[in-house]
């Protein structure tokens, strides 16, 4: 089929075809970086933690008239409260291990330092590598479900305890291995030595977990989601939380026995309904904005995709009535009906190919901007070859009705009167 009637046709309707074109190529370019960002929101939310997240919960308390922890006597007496707490809770029927925690991954609440292979750097310095600390006991590793890749777990003797305000002493300490290959990347990290937060104490890394994600899923944490380290101290304060693995078909018992537990054990502290939550719930907490993103750039990439297909049957069902004497002269001249449809499918063809080219111009800008703006990834360029391939199936989709409905025009109609 020759283009240059097709073309001829379309410069009679220079302004439909225009702004289908416009349509099309600007539902191409929202709609591929919005893919982008719900394919980049999906694997945030389905990376894992690390963990072993079932038969996991978490506890937060606050005592109510405790001792300073700015005091050596106040600490010891806070660290008696906190042992007493455990105590209890690994004695709970139901309970696997317990271990106390200042924070667990997504948890959005994060202590954070720099850590190096040279003491006395400062802070910022290009050789520090940034971390989050994970304040735990001996148990930490079966509670949480980490896996040991090298090295040894924390043992009771290795555990310290410190007022929330003192400045760390850190002997030892288990990293990722993530953390690892960034401060050791020739490997064997173990045994070795690293500095913190630019102090001239050496911390003597005993052991290397395979993952474990820092606290963070805001854009602070982008640059080390993996760098997490553990130190083996019970931190003293006016709160506590409790890290609890609970055995396998025990975890609403174990959560609903809890609370009670605790006020036995000192009724002088404050437990409310979110103090005791699983870590399927925290999850769902730190991603809950990026599923409603995800959702709702579904929704808009389905309400312009919707819209363009409507311009596109809209358009063409408008010129098919605007040619039926037309349509009715070439099928009096020997055109098939297949021939009619072909026609309008080309015709759509060049409309949804001009579209999405100036669409893929237009996503390449777009994209650039988010990334200058909203510190957006680069949009791989299979994104925008599957969008093109798309809209260009969308549009031939959208027109085949109208075009259907012009290939049944009989040649009767080339002798009625314009």
């Amino acid at each position: 089929m020759k283009l240059h009637p097709i073309l001829a046709a379309l410069r009679k309707h220079k302004a439909g075809t225009v702004l289908i074109a416009l349509q099309i190529a600007l539902t191409l370019a929202i709609v591929c970086n919005a893919v982008f960002i719900i394919a980049q929101r999906i694997d945030r939310v389905n990376r894992p933690t690390g963990l072993d997240e079932s038969n996991l919960f978490l506890v937060s308390q606050q005592w109510v008239g405790a001792p300073s922890a700015d005091t050596p006597d106040g600490v010891e007496k806070l660290d008696v409260m906190q042992r007493e707490d455990l105590a209890a809770l690994r004695n709970l029927p139901g309970v696997a291990s317990v271990t106390p925690t200042n924070s667990l991954p997504l948890l959005n609440s994060a202590w954070t330092g720099e850590l190096s292979t040279k003491p006395d750097i400062d802070v910022g310095d290009k050789s520090g590598k940034r971390t989050a600390y994970y304040f735990v006991d001996d148990q930490a590793l079966a509670t949480l479900g980490l896996k040991l890749v090298a090295g040894r777990p924390f043992n009771a003797g290795d555990v310290l305890h410190q007022g929330f305000r003192d400045r760390p002493n850190r002997p030892v300490a288990i990293i990722t291995q993530a953390l690892a290959d960034k401060l050791y990347p020739q490997g064997q990290a173990v045994g070795k030595v690293m500095y913190s937060d630019g102090g001239s104490e050496p911390t003597t890394i005993i052991g290397v977990v395979e993952r474990m994600q820092t606290p963070s899923t805001g854009s602070f944490g982008n640059d080390f989601p993996w760098s997490s380290t553990l130190l083996p101290i019970r931190l003293d304060a006016n709160f506590s939380r409790y890290a609890v693995r609970t055995k396998p078909g025990q975890l609403e018992a174990v959560m609903r026995a809890v609370t009670p537990l605790l006020y036995k054990v000192n009724p002088l502290r404050v437990l409310d309904d979110d103090s005791v939550k699983s870590f399927p719930d925290i999850r769902a907490k730190a991603y809950r904005a990026d599923v409603g993103m995800a959702v709702l750039m579904a929704v808009i990439c389905l309400i312009l995709i919707a819209v363009t297909a409507a311009g596109i049957v809209g358009l063409t069902s408008f010129w098919v009535g605007q040619r039926h004497r037309q349509i009715g002269v070439r099928r009096a001249l020997g055109a098939r009906k297949v021939d009619i449809l072909r026609y309008f499918q080309i015709e759509n063809g060049l409309i949804a190919g001009a579209g999405a080219l100036i669409g893929v111009a237009l996503a390449v800008g777009l994209n650039v901007w988010l990334m200058v703006h909203y510190e957006m990834t680069r949009m791989p360029a299979a994104y925008m070859a599957i969008g093109v391939l798309a809209m260009l199936a969308i549009g031939q989709a959208a027109v085949f009705v109208p075009a259907r409905r012009a290939s049944n025009v009989p040649p009767v109609e080339a002798t009625r009167a314009a």
